[in-house]
This record gives C-alpha cells, structure tokens and sequence, in this order.
C-alpha cells in the first residue's frame, strides 16, 4: 500500500472519529453534566446535609459517576486530539514511524470510544446499581445441580476479577452434587447494567462425570438478574400478600448453621416472587435481608411494566429445558461457547468457565446499540 493510499485511509479514520465524537458529546450531555456538578459542590456545603448520612452518600455516588464520565469523555477526546497532530507532525517530516504509530493510536481511540458508545444502554435507572443474581438448576437432576455449581463458580470469578464484591445470600444443595439454587448479591458500580444480560437459561453439552458409560449429557439452568435498590426507594409491601418461612441453614456457615431456625424465605403472593436469605447470623438480620431483596425485585417488575421491557422477567419464565436457552456451552464433541441471542462465540471455554466472559457481555451490550439483538439467534440447537 502506498504513503498515499495510507495517508487518505488515516484521514477517512480520522473524520470517522470527529463525526462519532460529536455523537457521543450530544450522548452524553457535557453541559448539563457540568451543571448537576456544580449543584451537588453547592449542595455538599450544606451543613444539614452532613446529619443525613445515606443522603451525602448518594450523592457522592452520583458525583463520582458525572466525574467518572467527564474523565472517560476527557481522555477519547484529548487522545484523538493528540494524533491529529502527530499526523502534521509525521506528514510534514516524512516520518514513516510516526506515522505508523497514529495509526496504532487511532485503533486505541476507536476503542475508548466504543466503550464510550457501550454507556447508551447503561444510561438506565438501575444500571449503575449492585445487582442481585439468582441461579436455579433445570431438567436434569443431578448433572443439572452441578452444571448449576458450575455457573456459580463463573460468576463467583468474574466478580473478583472485576472488582466486585460477591456474597452468597442463599444456597440450596443438590442431593448428590453440586446445587439446586443459589443467589448472589454482586456490589459495584455498574454490576447490574453489565450482569442483566446474563439472564436467561444456559445449556451445557458434555461427556457426564456421573455417567458410567461415558455418554453425553446436556444440562440446563436458569439465571435471574435484578437490580439492588436504595433504601430510600418506597415499596409497599403489605403483610397479608407476603408468607414468612423460617428454616435451617445449609452448607458452610459457622457456628449457627443447622443449630437454630434462622434463615427466612419470603414468598410474595400477588406476584409469586420467592426470595430468601441464610447468612446473615441472626433471623432479624435475614428477614431484613430477604425483604430488601423482595422490595428490590418488585421496584424491578414495576419498572418493566412501565417501560414494557419485559425481557428479563420473561426469561423466568422460559422452562429450563431445550430451545429456550440464551447460551450453549459445548465441551464435547467440540469446544465452544455461543450466545444464541447475538451469535458470539468462542472455543475458549475453559476461560469462560473461568469467569471471563466479558466479551460476551459486550456483544449483547454492542447488539442493544445498533438494535440487532436476536437477529444472529439461528436457533441451533446442535451447538
């Protein structure tokens, strides 16, 4: 390829950039960011504020998330400024080194803004919040209750890996192995704009351990993602439309565990919702506990109803069974991991497994923007 053609495709990249750029500028509204700032510093120096303590840390949150995204916007911008002058500077020198290295900029530009980009459908009410994520073995007995295990491990992974905080809230043991149900609440910013794509049932193909015959089995389970909500946050839950169970705890735990009568199970009539809770060490704490989750997975019902965005309550909806899985992860006769809904895959299972899945997370994110998400599904139920 000629300096000349190369030249024209810089510039092409370039001008690509500047248009998306004033895309993502108009997205995320600089001025009006700059100005809900400047009325949280003003709001910060109240001195009334300082006897709220839950209300100063909210709005703490929302100012290091304004200064987060400044700093984002900051260096996409800054960093495609930069190579615009190291272009001058290389086509005035005829300096072919340079050059090369503005187009290994531009790469790295285009990416920051692409992640930029991944922020359009994490603009939602509750997408900055912690998240809650529950994980139920399907059709399958004792293979599905380890695949269900399994899955446990790959989200326990990747929240350390990305720097969340993971604590298991309930966990039913399978009877042979593995586990019948779990739930998870995974605390960081952003955990549950990233992790609702998660929901949905997952499909395992492999040569069974509990199989003495060595045969392929297939496996599913289902998992259920929904938001943590701020106390402040009003739900009315009234006492006759909600059953109260106090049971035993079950696996690790400590002293307590299988000793006293101390988790709680909160079964929510009108809507079904199940919700539980046995780490806590006390029943008062695992009532308080099980009740925020109730609260927050009906906030979550209310806001789809609204906005009639049913997809991840429909999810739970699908039986835990063949064709209605979002995800195959196949270890024999092949390995590959396929996301059925935006038609990403990988034969790196062992390193999803791991819990770095990121990518397919990105590819249902990347699919939300440009409004392709279930055109890939083909609905092939062999992979």
């Amino acid at each position: 390829m000629s300096i000349v053609t190369e030249l024209s495709e810089v510039k092409k990249h370039i001008a690509e950039l500047d248009q998306f750029s004033v895309e993502l500028r108009g997205y995320f509204d600089l001025d009006r960011k700059k100005k809900r700032l400047e009325e949280l510093a003003m709001a910060a120096e109240n001195p009334d504020l300082w006897t709220k303590p839950a209300e100063m840390q909210k709005l703490n949150k929302e100012k290091t998330l304004l200064e987060k995204a400044f700093a984002e916007w900051n260096q996409f911008f800054n960093r495609l400024e930069d190579a615009k002058v190291l272009l001058e500077m290389a086509v005035d020198g005829h300096d072919e080194n340079s050059f090369k290295e503005v187009k290994s900029e531009l790469n790295e530009v285009r990416k920051i803004g692409e992640q930029l980009e991944l922020q359009k459908v994490l603009g939602g009410e509750l997408d900055a919040n912690s998240t809650y994520l529950s994980i139920n073995s399907g059709a399958g007995g004792t293979e599905s209750c380890d695949w269900a295990e399994m899955l446990l491990r790959m989200y326990t992974r990747y929240a350390e890996q990305n720097g969340y905080r993971c604590e298991v809230l309930d966990m039913t043991e399978g009877e042979g192995a593995g586990i019948k149900s779990c739930t998870l609440l995974i605390s960081g910013e952003y955990a549950y704009g990233y992790l609702k794509a998660e929901s949905g049932v997952h499909r395992l193909v492999r040569i069974s351990p509990f199989d003495s015959n060595a045969r392929r089995h297939t496996s599913f389970a289902s998992v259920f993602v929904w938001a943590e909500v701020d106390d402040d946050i009003q739900i009315e839950v009234k006492t006759e439309d909600i059953e109260v169970e106090t049971y035993r705890s079950s696996g690790a735990g400590g002293q307590h565990v299988n000793k006293t009568d101390s988790a709680v199970r909160i079964r929510h009539k009108p809507s079904g919702i199940v919700v539980a809770s046995q780490q806590q060490r006390s029943q008062v704490q695992n009532r308080e506990k099980a009740m925020k989750m109730l609260k927050a997975a009906l906030y979550e019902k209310e806001i789809e109803k609204r906005n009639k965005e049913k997809d991840a309550m429909n999810s739970t909806k699908k039986a835990n069974e063949w064709g209605s899985q979002i995800r195959s992860y196949v270890m024999h006769p092949y390995q590959m991991v396929k996301d059925h809904r935006t038609g990403y895959s990988t034969n790196q299972v062992d390193k999803v497994m791991n819990g770095e899945f990121s990518d397919f997370i990105m590819a249902y994110l990347k699919a939300q923007i440009h409004g392709t998400l279930g055109q890939n599904a083909d609905g092939d139920t062999d992979v």
